[in-house]
């Protein structure tokens, strides 16, 4: 029997070796990390505070948001504190906490998409019926599914990781615990648990995706077959901001984990790698706040009760 070695902590990737560099990525990490959660959080309270945001698509939104803030706080401040501590190391268990929490926002968000499609095929395509369809019920069943999926999806990655054995290098071409660099330094020659879990989230991922370009073709038939320009204009603007953000979810997702995983990772292998953890929950409040005009009169009620009532006092 082979014996192989407990390894309690492994080694993240550096940014750079030099501390001031280290110092000034962990500031620009910082201001990126503060946008996205200040970003997310605007979202989420303005959906809560406004009554015409109480809609299905606002509170998918909201919940998307609050997916987007959790998934980047995974990653980005460990890798800010270890910038500033000079001590680029995550622990065993740690590393499997942060890969099964990863993989769960990750796969909830993508779950949530696919119903975000959904409900602007029901809003385009059925009109009549969206109040029906798109029930209180059903949303809070179709979040809820969201996060079952996520679970399964981060137990059985979690599951796979335990399974690994690691017998020589620990040091992970990434900046945080993901399943392509733990298989990268596995000495494993069988990864039973890991292939059945990436074969069913490719399923997963694969299902999503069909699902969500159905509905666009559904929606762009529809759509491309109004009358009316300003109807049109409308109806692509409801859709837009939600296309652009599946597009970077999974063309960020494409970057990140379709490419072979390096050797010796460069820098260009290191902002890669951030792709899909920075990328999308830092653009998604940018993207439907500067294209949505219904997220930007709510905020302007906020801000003129918040003056009206600091000048009333």
């Amino acid at each position: 029997m082979t014996n192989h070695s407990v390894v309690m902590e492994f080694y993240l990737m550096e940014f750079s070796n030099t501390r001031e560099l280290r110092v000034l990525h962990a500031f620009v990490f910082l201001i990126i990390y503060l946008e996205t959660i200040m970003g997310n959080l605007l979202i989420m309270i303005l959906v809560t505070l406004d009554q015409s945001l109480h809609t299905p698509m606002y509170f998918f939104l909201q919940n998307l948001s609050f997916l987007d803030s959790c998934l980047i706080s995974i990653t980005v401040p460990k890798f800010i504190l270890n910038s500033l501590s000079q001590r680029s190391t995550i622990s065993l268990s740690g590393c499997v906490l942060q890969i099964m929490l990863v993989v769960h926002f990750a796969s909830s968000e993508l779950f949530l998409l696919s119903v975000m499609s959904y409900d602007r095929y029901v809003a385009i395509c059925h009109p009549l019926h969206y109040e029906n369809i798109m029930n209180r019920g059903f949303c809070v069943q179709m979040a809820a599914a969201s996060w079952l999926a996520g679970s399964i999806f981060g137990v059985l990655y979690s599951a796979g990781t335990f399974s690994l054995s690691f017998c020589g290098s620990r040091k992970l071409p990434h900046f945080f615990c993901d399943v392509p660099s733990l298989l990268k330094i596995s000495c494993s020659k069988t990864h039973i648990i890991i292939n059945v879990s990436v074969s069913i989230g490719v399923l997963y991922a694969l299902l999503c995706l069909v699902c969500i370009v159905y509905s666009y073709i559904c929606i762009f038939n529809i759509v491309l077959r109004m009358p009316s320009f300003q109807g049109r204009s409308k109806a692509f603007s409801t859709c837009l901001p939600h296309l652009v953000v599946v597009i970077t979810f999974f063309m960020t997702g494409a970057v990140a984990y379709l490419k072979p995983v390096p050797d010796s990772p460069d820098l260009l292998d290191f902002v890669m790698s951030a792709f899909y953890c920075v990328v999308p929950p830092s653009l998604n409040p940018i993207i439907y706040s500067l294209r949505n005009k219904e997220i930007k009169v709510a905020l302007c009620k906020i801000l003129w009760k918040l003056s009206h009532y600091k000048n009333s006092k």
